[in-house]
């Protein structure tokens, strides 16, 4: 079952299902630019309806959502303004605490990698059981309370720690479902491999805040 929750983008939550996911710090992109982004995909998307059906419409949403996700960390990678909180030790050691700590109640943790104003998380929510509908209605699934439950209490320690007010996280995050092996082999690749591919190590085992489930290697 596949559960579609529509914000400012398409999120698509299946149970028992393997996320990539990634989240970034409010602020963290230029209005304009994000605005810009979102729009063009949106265009490309309504573009790839009209010439495309069934399967081979799914497919072309699937590869469009993937060159929207490079042209957006793209952006984030060579961000020059907006916060950049997570390069400060003290700061990103929250978060992976954070990050450790649902892990396995929450989902199974694969890998992750805090860079300077963004998250990416692979993770696993095989057998994590759906909350119950609370009485307000409101209706979160297993991924969407773990990101909750994540970006909530890091956020409020963070911004404890720093002594400021405000958000800390930006509300949209980008998940993906991982549809087969080779699919998770290169999502873990890109996530190691970020802070190189940013200039911001030479090797992936370098940055201090890259982790790879030890069952993996």
């Amino acid at each position: 079952m596949i559960e579609f929750f529509k914000r400012k983008l398409p999120h698509y939550h299946a149970r028992n299902a393997t996320y990539f996911i990634t989240f970034r710090l409010a602020g963290s992109l230029p209005v304009a630019a994000w605005i810009k982004l979102r729009e063009e995909y949106e265009l490309e998307q309504r573009l790839l309806a009209n010439q495309f059906h069934g399967e081979a419409l799914h497919e072309e949403r699937y590869k469009s959502q993937k060159r929207y996700f490079a042209r957006f960390d793209a952006l984030l990678d060579s961000a020059q303004a907006g916060p950049r909180w997570l390069a400060e030790p003290q700061i990103a050691d929250i978060v992976a605490r954070q990050i450790h700590v649902l892990h396995p109640k929450e989902y199974c943790l694969y890998a992750y990698c805090i860079m300077c104003n963004h998250v990416h998380l692979l993770i696993d929510q095989q057998d994590i059981p759906e909350p119950p509908r609370p009485p307000n209605g409101k209706h979160y699934t297993a991924l969407s309370r773990a990101m909750r439950s994540l970006k909530g209490i890091s956020g409020y320690n963070c911004v404890q720690a720093l002594g400021c007010k405000g958000a800390f996280w930006q509300h949209e995050s980008y998940d993906h479902i991982v549809r087969n092996e080779k699919e998770f082999e290169r999502i873990l690749n890109y996530i190691v491999n970020n802070p190189v591919k940013a200039g911001l190590a030479q090797r992936w085992d370098e940055w201090k805040y890259t982790y790879i489930n030890p069952e993996l290697l």
